[in-house]
């Protein structure tokens, strides 16, 4: 299968359409850590995410990134997923990851777990879009939930 990535924003934090609130499920600052590598390659492994692959060196330039901040999703107490965010030039804010641990996916929270992770990313001051990229790789649900709260598609490309 051809691998079809999809890049999405928002232009204003209104556009946002939030899911319906899910008891137990926060989102949680974190700090740069091994954890965060450990997340990504549970989470991105079933999807191919480049980041499940990445050497030492690259997960250290990774984890460097000042400005990239970083949030566990987590229901009831327990990690569930990870997302992170990265303000840019230009007053946009990129969210660099947002995922699920494989135990965690189809329980009917990823809805309200990305409404967590946006608000977060437009509370980023000066935010003027937020973006992210999803691919035909990553999980079925992905793309239609990015739509439901109110993601646009602005490019497509193989």
């Amino acid at each position: 299968m051809e691998e079809i990535v999809t890049q999405l924003e928002m232009t204003a934090a209104d556009q946002l359409n939030p899911a319906p609130p899910v008891d137990g499920v926060t989102l949680r600052a974190v700090e740069a850590s091994p954890l965060i590598r450990d997340l990504h390659v549970r989470i991105g492994t079933p999807y191919r995410w480049p980041s499940a692959d990445r050497s030492d060196d690259e997960w250290a330039h990774w984890l460097a990134e000042p400005e990239r901040r970083y949030r566990l999703v987590e229901y009831r107490g327990e990690v569930a997923g990870a997302a992170d965010f990265e303000p840019q030039h230009g007053e946009d804010v990129e969210i660099t990851t947002f995922g699920l641990l494989p135990e965690f996916v189809g329980k009917g929270f990823g809805g309200y777990a990305l409404t967590l992770v946006v608000a977060d990313a437009w509370a980023v001051p000066g935010a003027r879009r937020v973006w992210l990229h999803t691919s035909t790789l990553d999980h079925p649900n992905a793309l239609p939930n990015y739509l439901r709260r109110g993601f646009r598609s602005f490019t497509r490309s193989a």
